[in-house]
Order: structure tokens, then sequence, then C-alpha cells
């Protein structure tokens, strides 16, 4: 066995080392403003969230195992942002001068990290373009197809399944309130684009595709709507 992670198709895990892993439980806040290292995500699922100065939590991005965060703590940044583990997680962690002399090592470890940085950038873009353009149904709507891109697995009958979240968390991934996602979630339940549980939400993408269509919504330059990009 080699000390990295090789042969993965997230490009930067073929080039970093292994870490011994460090174990938090839910709720844990990993770090809160700036990270001071890289980290991936062994197993369960992270919240990383932008705080502003009154408190106010919005959901960044939600990370699957296999996933990395903190990539801040490679440009210096001064940030606002929280890291919480949604569950019980494992984790590998890199400090900046580590990163730093791998990609000396290996220069495509650099390039695979400015490739996660430009996919979570345009993403970010996408949900900001979704909250200035589009009304609250249809932003719960794409929220909902993009979380499951990132973090579903696909079933037989064509539904993305991901492990339950919380209607408050899905709230602050939309920017409303869990009043709101409450409301829609039993909405798309009785029209058949999802299916819940507590253990559980499907999401049938290419139904929510066709619904935005029938409203005579252009969902195609919707990253949401794509292949998923993963990471």
């Amino acid at each position: 066995m080699t000390n990295n992670l090789v042969n993965h198709p997230n490009d930067a895990l073929n080039y970093l080392p292994r870490r011994p892993l460090l174990e938090y439980p839910r709720g844990h806040v990993i770090y809160s403003g700036s990270s001071d290292a890289l980290y991936l995500v062994a197993s369960g699922r992270v919240k990383v969230s932008n705080v502003a100065m009154d408190g106010c939590e919005a959901i960044l991005r939600i990370v699957p195992s296999e996933g990395l965060f903190g990539e801040a703590c490679l440009i210096d940044h001064m940030g606002t942002e929280r890291a919480v583990a949604l569950e019980r997680v494992q984790l590998m962690s890199w400090k900046r001068p580590e990163i730093e002399q791998q990609i000396e090592k290996e220069p495509r470890l650099g390039l695979a990290l400015m490739e996660e940085l430009i996919l979570s950038s345009l993403e970010m873009e996408e949900r900001m373009q979704a909250m200035a353009t589009c009304k609250t149904p249809q932003r719960v709507m794409l929220s909902l197809v993009q979380l499951a891109r990132r973090l579903g697995e696909p079933q037989s009958d064509g539904a993305l399944r991901m492990a339950a979240l919380t209607h408050h968390a899905i709230a602050e991934h939309v920017g409303t309130s869990r009043e709101i996602v409450s409301s829609q979630m039993s909405r798309l339940r009785r029209l058949g684009l999802v299916k819940y549980s507590r253990k559980y939400i499907e999401v049938y993408c290419d139904a929510v595709e066709d619904s935005f269509r029938s409203e005579g919504l252009n969902v195609r330059n919707t990253a949401a709507f794509s292949a998923s990009r993963g990471y």
C-alpha cells in the first residue's frame, strides 16, 4: 500500500499523503473563523457555514465523505467560516506547509486544488444567482437537487437518496426559514418529486427538471441539473 490516496476520482486525493484519522462527535465545531488546515472527510458529513456579524449563519456547502474543506488555509484568508460535524465524523488534515511541500514534489496536486476552488466558487455563484432570480419554492427545489447531486446515491427508480438533513439545515442552505422549507417539502412530497423520512431524503431530479420546464424556466444553465461533479 502506498502512502498516498491513489486511484481516486477526486484528483487532489491522488496526491495527498495519508494521515492519522481524527474523530469528532456530532455538533463538534472543527474550526470557527479561519481554518488552519486542509481537511478530508473520511466518513460522515461536515457543514461549512458563513457566520455574519450578527450571528446569522448560512450554509456554504455540506461536505460528504471523501470531500475536502478548509481550503482557505492555503491563501491566508481571515474568514468567517464555521465547520461543524453533522454527525460523527472522521477526518484527515494537512497544514499549509505540508501542502506546499507536497505541491513541490507533485505539481499536479496544486492544479487539482485549484480545480476544487474553482468548482466551489462556481457552485456558490449559481446559488447566489438563484437567490436573486428565483422565488423561494424554486430555490428550495434547486437546493434539494444540488444537495442530492453532491450527497446522494442513485436508486433503481431514478431518485438520488441522501442521508436525512433537518429542515433547519436545508433552510440554512436555501437562505429561508425552517417553516417555509417544511411547507415546501410537504408540497414536493405530494407532487411526487421527493420522498423523505427520518433516515433519508430521495430527490427525483429529472422530475424536478420537468417541473421547472413546465413553468417556462431554463434549467440547462444551472449546474444543479448537470451531472454531479462531486468532491
